[in-house]
């Protein structure tokens, strides 16, 4: 293995399994603050239970991102740091604030533990507010720069070194938008859908359980806004990478050839060597409409780019394809519980949605991580999108097999202990009857 591919593969290897914690991060605070409102309302000791148990949940995950955020901190630095001198004092201020959303998540979290007793109940309830909106900026912060890396603004080049920064038009660059909407909106979606596929399937045991069913009915609340809005954010974006990256939509659709009237490709097996998709199913003229709202509308095709500026074709093709194709099923899932709730049914009942909500279950975690896949091996060779290729960031220090061999090993052991503890909060639940909602 070459040290820019092993350099490659440590980074994604922390960024899939820091993005987990920080969707979770953002998703979960939405829960417990909820759950914690419906308490207040009603005085039912089930939503109690349910903002405590979801509390702990939070911290757990909390502190397991903390760990893998940090650790990708540092590989910045260290993998990549010609990229670091030259986009620091560029992005420095995103980053940096960043930080300052973090550590105010982090006293709110605390506060919001060990506050149920110290704190009166509004004061609680705000400091978990206060978690969820630290979350949530903390999170596009951290887009803001990676947005910056997709369509690099705020600079100028003189003698190859970038001056005359200005960080609010970098941080405010033309991707900020609308990569910080699409993957807030996935936050929710995807910690929605979760929570709801696990006390889904708990339900199908004990469909009269009524802690099961109260968190269904809250993690519902926040998911179905979410997987609805997830498309339009979708076409946002899509619109956004056929004006400013047309080669990324090339590979994202299997598109070598420039057309006008291009069609949008279900499924098929892009072929670099052979410069065709086969087995797709084409909708006829839908790419061309759906990138430039005009039927007709010009779609340049890989071909149209000098073949070492090409991103890997089959990957990001492949990952598309499963980001929009789970996405999908998490919005049929959301309509799905709307149509029985406008026939005042009850989704407890319904015994085969329950089971298309727990085999949906991980559907939103793979599909953020398809969406960082696209994102980022779809910028491919670039760092720096047109700026900077990945090869001439990388370190010069040799030997990059063994650190990657050593994250992986402390992200197993870290997945390995997250799973025991979330699992062991979930055992700890124990069946709760109608009668036993009385305070």
């Amino acid at each position: 293995m070459t040290d820019l591919l092993a350099a490659r593969t440590q980074m994604a290897l922390s960024l899939g399994f820091h993005i987990i914690f920080a969707v979770i991060g953002i998703g979960m605070p939405a829960l417990m603050v909820l759950a914690e409102r419906k308490w207040l309302k009603t005085g039912d000791p089930v939503w109690l239970d349910l903002a405590k148990r979801w509390s702990k949940g939070t911290a757990i995950l909390f502190a397991v991102g903390a760990v893998s955020g940090t650790v990708l901190s540092f590989e910045l630095g260290l993998l990549w740091p010609t990229f670091m001198e030259y986009a620091g004092p560029i992005i420095g201020m995103p980053f940096s604030l960043e930080g300052f959303a973090f550590f105010t998540e982090a006293i709110f979290l605390g506060t919001y533990l060990y506050g149920w007793t110290k704190l009166s109940p509004k004061a609680h309830w705000w400091a978990g507010v206060a978690v969820m909106v630290s979350g949530t900026v903390s999170g596009i912060f951290v887009v803001f720069a990676n947005a910056w890396m997709n369509a690099p603004a705020g600079f100028e080049i003189v003698n190859g070194l970038p001056t005359n920064i200005d960080p609010i038009a970098a941080m405010l660059n033309p991707a900020s938008f609308h990569q910080t909407l699409h993957m807030t909106i996935a936050a929710f979606a995807t910690t929605g859908i979760a929570v709801a596929g696990i006390h889904a399937w708990m339900l199908r045991k004990n469909p009269h359980d009524v802690f099961h069913r109260s968190a269904l009915h809250v993690a519902l609340l926040v998911a179905i806004p979410a997987s609805l809005l997830q498309p339009i954010s979708g076409d946002i974006s899509a619109k956004f990478v056929a004006k400013y990256q047309p080669a990324k939509l090339a590979a994202m659709e299997g598109q070598f050839a420039t057309e006008r009237g291009a069609p949008l490709r279900i499924g098929g097996i892009p072929n670099e060597a052979t410069r065709e998709t086969k087995y797709a199913l084409e909708v006829p003229k839908a790419l061309s409409f759906l990138a430039f709202a005009d039927f007709d509308a010009e779609v340049k095709g890989l071909e149209a780019f000098p073949e070492e500026d090409w991103p890997p074709v089959a990957i990001t093709h492949f990952a598309f394809q499963i980001m929009v194709g789970l996405g999908t099923l998490m919005m049929l899932a959301s309509l799905w519980v709307l149509v029985l709730w406008w026939r005042k049914r009850e989704v407890a009942e319904s015994r085969p949605l329950l089971t298309f909500l727990a085999l949906l279950t991980p559907a939103g975690f793979i599909a953020v991580e398809a969406g960082w896949v696209v994102t980022e091996v779809g910028r491919q060779p670039w760092i720096v999108y047109g700026f900077m290729r990945t090869k001439d960031a990388l370190t010069p220090m040799p030997g990059l097999v063994y650190p990657l061999i050593g994250i992986t090993l402390l992200y197993c052991f870290l997945g390995v202990v997250v799973a025991y503890l979330l699992w062991a909060q979930i055992l700890k639940t124990k069946p709760m009857t109608q009668e036993m909602r009385v305070p």
